[in-house]
């Protein structure tokens, strides 16, 4: 669009299409960013694709919204991966004690639980959404649903925001269009190419916090065994690239739970993932945790010299049958090579990956607009001035405890306060 077309653009448009900002995306962040930034006569419109609004927010947390987590902010920030350094700025300003004060002075009270997720104590996310909405009501935000945004252009200090409908103006635009997973609730990767086409780098995506795929995987038929507080190392090449501990579960076709959910934003197809079925009280002691107990043994069988260790029977019956042992051998007359497999199963199980279940039940999206192309005092694009990205957009992904979330409301703060504290060009 020319210098010309732009000025056509606010003259057809008139002042009723004439905004302070534009927020795209009608989820948490952009509803948060809207009640937040208006005021003092400043107009601003949420365009949400879909019939309503925040349909992902709906189903967080099973449908009961994990909002935030406990801890301090110095904390949160080892919870974003690499993205923690930048996001710190933004969790400072918008700390988890203001989050929960938002809701609590608008009779929405949160309480942890024994994990440390804040969940409303009576109530659902729909009470949140409801907030959200009820915020932007009272300030005067304007919403239109089912009006998805097909381009977006930036000239002479103004941007022209096409739908299907109808060309906005506005002085400044806010991404929040969320990543790509769970699809059905709209999530599809908008924001990334809107980002495009003015210009900003963007990440390569893909499913962050989902389970695991594992090649020849050996245990379909335990679907549903768990187990706490084990590590997982992640190789490539033959270089150890990452290692989290955690909780996980036995799925169909590879693992679940916190512990594969967080390292699953890593890994790539052919990767080895390794996994240590013994809590995590380090790898030289589980070993000896191990060799100990069956030593000790003697004559009893080994299945049940290490049940005794907290390890599932039909777990460790398969976990003898790979190692090439009887289910009825004796701890006295296992061989030392048959012993040392044993143990490395248990305590470094190889695996290859697969992939992941992918963007269906992927709980985040890894990558997004880049980080370096976003101030990160403001979440304002370094080289498009007014154009902000907040949420999911932007490449940041968070463990899964409210981590999202709440970095989803403290990058919309930041850039609400921004687009507040501006001067407006022009009457708007």
């Amino acid at each position: 669009m020319t210098s010309e077309d732009s000025a056509k653009g606010i003259d057809s448009a008139g002042t009723d299409r004439l905004y302070t900002a534009i927020i795209i995306g009608g989820g948490p962040a952009g509803l948060f960013c809207a009640c937040r930034a208006a005021g003092n006569n400043r107009r601003i419109l949420v365009l949400e694709k879909m019939p309503s609004c925040g349909r992902k927010l709906c189903i967080t947390g099973a449908g009961r919204c994990n909002l935030t987590h406990t801890g301090s902010m110095a904390e949160f920030t080892a919870h974003y991966g690499d993205g923690g350094k930048f996001l710190r700025p933004a969790l400072m300003n918008f700390t988890n004690s203001d989050l929960l004060a938002f809701f609590k002075d608008r009779g929405l009270f949160f309480t942890p639980d024994e994990n440390g997720k804040y969940f409303p104590t009576d109530g659902t996310a729909k009470d949140v959404l409801s907030i959200l909405l009820a915020e932007c009501d009272r300030a005067g935000v304007k919403v239109r649903c089912g009006e998805p945004v097909r381009a977006i252009d930036h000239k002479d200090g103004l941007f022209s925001v096409r739908t299907g409908d109808a060309v906005y103006i506005a002085e400044h635009v806010v991404l929040a269009a969320g990543g790509a997973s769970y699809p059905a609730t709209g999530s599809t990767g908008d924001g990334y190419t809107l980002a495009g086409m003015l210009g900003l780098p963007v990440t390569e995506t893909g499913p962050a916090l989902a389970a695991i795929i594992i090649r020849d995987y050996p245990f379909r038929d335990l679907t549903g065994i768990s187990f706490d507080g084990v590590p997982l190392s992640l190789y490539r090449e033959n270089k150890k690239i990452r290692e989290v501990t955690g909780d996980i579960i036995l799925t169909v076709n590879g693992f679940s739970g916190p512990g594969a959910l967080h390292i699953s934003r890593y890994v790539r197809p052919g990767d080895s993932l390794h996994v240590g079925f013994i809590a995590a009280t380090g790898q030289d002691h589980a070993r000896k945790e191990l060799t100990d107990a069956i030593t000790d043994g003697k004559n009893r069988q080994v299945k049940t010299v290490l049940t005794e260790k907290g390890i599932p029977v039909r777990f460790l019956l398969r976990m003898l049958e790979l190692s090439g042992i009887p289910r009825d051998a004796t701890c006295a007359h296992l061989t030392k090579p048959n012993r040392n497999t044993l143990i490395r199963h248990l305590t470094d199980f190889p695996s290859t990956v697969a992939g992941t279940e992918g963007y269906a039940t992927a709980m985040a999206t890894r990558g997004g607009v880049a980080r370096d192309a976003i101030r990160q005092k403001t979440m304002e694009a370094k080289t498009v001035p007014g154009l902000f990205c907040i949420g999911e957009v932007t490449d940041i992904d968070g463990d899964t405890g409210g981590y999202n979330l709440q970095a989803a409301f403290s990058t919309a703060a930041l850039a609400a306060d921004a687009i507040a504290s501006k001067k407006t060009g022009r009457n708007t």
